[in-house]
């Protein structure tokens, strides 16, 4: 099997079923089907063979989801780029990727003359949308338009083909493409097909960012249950709401960030929800006193899903029926968990030698299954390190329980020591979280002379509030032990934020 497979599935026994909802725009499995084909031969046309790479800079639009499966019916390799990027970390990825194509969004124009010459081997830029076509860019859909659908049969790769270059943000040294095949995304396909809940009449709003993994890894799925798409260009909190209102949205995608956005905006209750039956959330730790709001605020159920995009990206999935918010005050409750591997995946918690620790001792979560990676583009060194043993060393710290279910306590990067004591930011995150007068909080650790490390609390206040640093900080001491609460607090007007909304802690860190 290969992901061709789930439209040709979704085109043989939903040819009538909406597949894209753009506005007031319906179309159909059928006919979408023959425009991806056109697309394809477009591609073609511009004289790309099997294996070449093509770039998308792109909002949330049915062209992207065109071009995710256009690409592997043309045989090339979709490298989707980060839209909140700067422009030299977008050229990078082109340059890295050796991407002969870019297809960008009209808002992303300007930025095409410095892609230019910072990539320049880069041949041709397509641009998407309504209009006529800029400074040498050729028009998107004009060319598909005129292609001819039959003109390239349906590609049949192979299981181990690369099917997409998923970069991820890079701390050191730029991003670093994720070399993801047909076999990894089928499989994570299968998996999120247990996982989301889906049924008849499924309607998908496309929240999250299309160029992440968290988003697309949804994507064939839908493909396989015939599900509607609908798509939300940018995250806005009041739009999100009005889709789902307007669409009757059953299923979406919102990371803790966008969750908090969401149900703290001021006209949530204007809005009709009723037709929700899920939200998946993920990508970032969930504190549990936004989590308990969330549950009391959406009139549906909510499944955790935990990996990341080197994973295709499932991992565990903590499913709708553990969300229980019994016996919270445990160390081990399964609503404060990651959930369990999701079927078809192994995981296991080691220590520095990768020998497995007991149930309860914290180390490193690694994981196995035909949904891993194989290996990052042009990054040998990396790829020996990460994927050693056969196993993919996720940076993450975790422990697990009697019952299995993974409790993720940090990133390995993130935790931090004062006084040699290991400290877990998202212990503390949660805690800060359950004070009233506080939005949104990201915990980092700051040099200290005489500790090595001290906690900072860098947090922005809801509307209206004054709660100082004292107060904070004497809120986390009635909560938490002492050497665990930080020492000081900074109030910003927002945090900084990647494109999924996952709060960017290594900016934090950088900054004075």
């Amino acid at each position: 099997m290969n992901l061709n497979y789930c439209l040709r599935r979704a085109c043989t026994l939903y040819p009538n079923a909406i597949a894209i909802r753009d506005g007031a725009r319906a179309t159909t499995y059928r006919e979408t089907g023959r425009r991806i084909h056109q697309s394809a031969s477009a591609l073609r046309n511009l004289g790309l063979q099997k294996g070449d790479r093509v770039a998308t800079l792109l909002l949330n639009t049915p062209e992207y989801y065109e071009l995710y499966y256009s690409t592997l019916v043309s045989g090339t390799v979709i490298v989707p780029l980060n839209t909140r990027w700067n422009v030299r970390d977008i050229a990078f990825s082109i340059s890295d990727s050796g991407s002969r194509v870019l297809v960008v969004d009209r808002k992303f124009a300007p930025l095409v003359p410095e892609i230019q010459i910072l990539a320049p081997a880069l041949e041709t830029i397509l641009i998407a949308g309504s209009g006529e076509s800029d400074d040498g860019m050729l028009p998107y859909n004009a060319l598909v338009d005129a292609a001819d659908p039959e003109q390239h049969a349906w590609d049949d790769p192979r299981e181990d083909d690369l099917a997409g270059l998923f970069y991820t943000s890079g701390t050191t040294g730029g991003p670093k493409g994720v070399m993801l095949s047909h076999r990894n995304l089928y499989t994570n396909t299968l998996h999120a097909m247990y996982v989301l809940g889906l049924g008849p009449g499924a309607v998908w709003l496309h929240s999250a960012p299309m160029f992440h993994i968290a988003d697309i890894s949804n994507l064939h799925s839908l493909s396989m249950l015939g599900a509607e798409n609908v798509f939300l260009p940018t995250f806005d909190a009041e739009e999100t709401l009005r889709l789902i209102e307007r669409h009757r949205v059953t299923n979406l995608v919102l990371v803790p960030t966008m969750i908090n956005m969401v149900v703290n905006h001021p006209n949530f209750a204007k809005y009709d929800l009723s037709s929700l039956r899920r939200v998946l959330y993920g990508a970032s730790p969930m504190p549990l006193p936004l989590l308990e709001k969330a549950m009391s605020m959406f009139p549906c159920s909510f499944t955790q899903g935990y990996g990341m995009t080197e994973a295709s990206p499932l991992i565990t999935a903590l499913e709708w029926q553990d969300h229980k918010l019994e016996n919270t005050d445990r160390k081990f409750a399964p609503v404060k968990s990651a959930g369990r591997p999701v079927m078809g995946v192994e995981v296991r918690v080691v220590d520095d030698n990768d020998l497995d620790v007991a149930p309860g001792v914290c180390g490193e979560v690694i994981a196995r299954g035909d949904n891993v990676m194989q290996g990052y583009w042009n990054r040998p060194d990396a790829n020996k390190e990460v994927l050693r043993g056969g196993w993919l060393h996720t940076g993450d710290l975790g422990t697990m329980d009697d019952e299995g279910f993974i409790y993720i306590l940090d990133r390995k990067k993130d935790m931090v020591k004062p006084g040699g004591e290991n400290v877990y930011t998202p212990e503390i995150e949660s805690a800060i979280m359950g004070h009233p007068e506080i939005l949104e909080i990201a915990i980092i650790g700051i040099p200290h002379e005489k500790w090595g490390e001290t906690i900072r609390a860098v947090a922005t206040r809801r509307e209206g509030a004054g709660v100082t640093e004292e107060q904070l900080i004497a809120w986390c001491r009635d909560r938490l032990t002492h050497f665990k609460c930080p020492t000081s607090v900074v109030f910003v007007e927002a945090l900084p934020k990647g494109g999924t909304g996952k709060i960017q802690k290594n900016v934090l860190r950088e900054r004075p």
